[in-house]
C-alpha cells in the first residue's frame, strides 16, 4: 500500500472519530438540557425569564416571568401595604394601626416595611386595587397580621401559607380559607381566568376599558404541581422589547396561551388557577436588583419573595 492510501485511511478515520466524539457531546448536552427543565430539577427554588405570548424563552420578550416553588427552603414571602406607621405595629389601645398612604411601587418595594429579618425581597410584583383613600381594596395579609377593605369577601385572593417549606402551599380563592394556615400572606386581585384548572376568557366580566383599551397586564398563576408563575406583560417595560404578533400586549383571549406555553415549556404541570393583580397604571415587577416593570400609579399591595440566608 502506497503512503498516499495510508495517510488517507489515516485521514478518514480520524474524521470518523471527531464526528463520532461531537455526537457523544451533544447528547450529553441535549441530556442536561433535559434535567434543566424547572419542574424536573428538585432543587429548583426561583428563577425569571422573558416569554413571547406563546410562552417561549425570548430575550426581547414582552411577558417578564418569574417562577418559584413555594416549598423551596431558601425562599421566604411577605405582603407589603402603603403605611405611614410601621408594619404590625400597635397603637395605644393595641390595635394594629393601619395608616394608610399612596406608595407607588419602587417605594413600596423599598421602605422599611418591605424588609423580613433585615433583608431585603430579591422579587417583587404589584397586586391589589387601590381605593380613593389609599387604602387596598381586597384581602391582604402579611404574616397573619390584615390589611384588607371592603371587597375582601367578594374578590380572589393569591397566597403563600405558613408553616415549615415543606408545607407550604399556594392558592387562588376568594374570602379567608378554612384552613388558618393558609392565611398566612395573601394579597388581593380581580379577574378570575382560571378556576379548578378550566379557563374562561374573562374579556366581558372586565369591561371594555380593562378588556381592550388598558391592556399592560399583572397576574398570577398556580398550575397542578403547585408551581407559582408570577407574570406582568408591558410594552412601557424597563427591558429591551420587540414586538410582533406573536409579541404584544395579552388581551384575555390570550391568557391560556401564554400561561399553558409557560408551564407546558418548563415542565410545570397544567394551569389549576389564575387571576389578575391590578392593571392599568398599576403594573410592577422587581428582580434580582432590578425594576423591570413600574407605572406611576399608587399601588395597594406588593407580594415580596426573599432568599433567606440562614437555609
Amino acid at each position: 500500500m502506497s503512503y498516499t492510501k495510508k495517510l488517507q485511511k489515516i485521514l478518514i478515520f480520524s474524521v470518523l472519530i471527531i464526528i463520532l466524539y461531537g455526537c457523544k457531546i451533544l447528547n450529553q448536552s441535549s441530556s442536561r438540557a433535559a434535567t434543566t427543565c424547572i419542574g424536573q430539577d428538585k432543587s429548583f427554588s426561583i428563577s425569571f425569564f422573558k416569554t413571547n405570548n406563546q410562552g417561549k424563552k425570548y430575550e426581547k420578550g414582552i411577558n417578564h416571568v418569574i417562577i418559584f416553588n413555594p416549598q423551596a427552603k431558601e425562599l421566604d414571602f411577605k405582603v407589603n401595604v402603603g403605611l405611614s406607621n410601621k408594619l404590625y405595629a400597635r397603637d395605644s389601645k393595641g390595635n394594629i394601626s393601619r395608616d394608610y398612604v399612596p406608595k407607588v411601587f419602587r417605594e413600596i418595594i423599598a421602605d422599611e416595611n418591605s424588609k423580613l429579618n433585615g433583608q431585603k425581597p430579591i422579587a417583587a410584583i404589584n397586586a391589589d386595587y387601590i381605593d380613593t383613600d389609599d387604602k387596598p381594596q381586597g384581602l391582604n395579609i402579611s404574616r397573619g397580621v390584615e390589611y384588607s377593605g371592603a371587597f375582601k369577601n367578594k374578590r380572589s385572593s393569591f397566597g403563600i401559607s405558613g408553616g415549615n417549606p415543606s408545607q407550604r402551599q399556594a392558592t387562588i380563592a376568594v374570602g379567608r380559607r378554612t384552613n388558618n394556615i393558609l392565611n398566612y400572606n395573601l394579597v388581593g386581585g380581580n379577574g378570575r381566568f382560571y378556576r379548578n384548572g378550566k379557563f374562561k376568557d374573562i374579556c366581558k366580566d372586565l369591561g371594555e376599558l380593562a378588556c381592550k383599551q388598558a391592556t399592560n397586564r399583572s397576574m398570577v398563576a398556580v398550575s397542578d404541581r403547585g408551581y407559582v408563575i408570577l407574570l406582568v406583560n408591558d410594552a412601557k417595560a424597563n427591558s429591551d422589547i420587540e414586538l410582533s404578533q406573536s409579541n404584544q400586549e395579552l388581551l384575555p383571549d390570550m391568557f391560556d396561551d401564554v400561561l399553558g406555553g409557560i408551564a407546558q415549556n418548563n415542565c410545570l404541570g397544567k394551569i389549576q388557577e389564575g387571576m389578575l393583580f391590578d392593571g392599568g397604571m398599576s403594573p410592577g415587577l422587581y428582580y434580582n436588583n432590578k425594576i423591570y416593570v413600574e407605572n406611576l400609579g399608587p399601588i395597594g399591595s406588593v407580594f415580596l419573595i426573599y432568599r433567606n440566608s440562614q437555609k
